[in-house]
């Protein structure tokens, strides 16, 4: 495998949506491997898809010029780069339409600017079709969200109170 070339694959799930939720990725560089994961008490699947490339991201030293492969199975984070959504919803002030702001606003904010540092290219995968890294993440996601302890996704939380979100997000 070559050493400038990082393969990624990432997924977010949710047992319940909203509801106890879990992200993981599985990066694999130079014949290494890394495996990462965490859950929250009650956020959506979209929030934990998009958590899922941050903390792959940020996993990876900066400075160091790689070629990132990115495989999610996830069409809204694929699309929201390959179709240039983020760049149009930044320029709109994160607004999808005048009366529509995009949801998880926070995340993309964090998410854009980091993916910025890298040569990314995203492709999307099917879910539950036996690509064994795309399985894996899914197995990880799920145990993340099944434990014990899980953390607070305080801005989803604070802005369910606000009903920025519907149930089915």
């Amino acid at each position: 495998m070559d050493k400038d070339k990082i393969i990624i694959y990432t997924d977010g799930s949710c047992l319940g949506n909203p509801g106890r939720g879990g992200f993981a990725a599985v990066l694999m560089w130079g014949g290494k491997r890394k495996e990462i994961s965490g859950g929250f008490r009650k956020t959506t699947n979209n929030r934990m898809e998009i958590l899922a490339v941050i903390e792959a991201l940020k996993n990876i030293k900066s400075g160091k010029k790689f070629k990132i492969i990115l495989h999610s199975d996830s069409k809204y984070v694929v699309n929201a780069f390959n179709n240039g959504w983020l760049t149009k919803w930044e320029s709109k002030g994160w607004m999808r339409t005048r009366k529509d702001k995009v949801l998880n606003v926070d995340l993309w904010k964090e998410l854009f600017p980091l993916s910025k540092q890298f040569d990314i290219e995203f492709q999307w995968v099917e879910a539950h079709a036996g690509i064994p890294e795309n399985e894996r993440c899914d197995f990880l996601c799920k145990q993340a969200a099944s434990g014990a302890d899980l953390a607070i996704d305080e801005i989803y939380e604070a802005e369910v109170e606000n009903s920025i979100y519907s149930d089915n997000e």
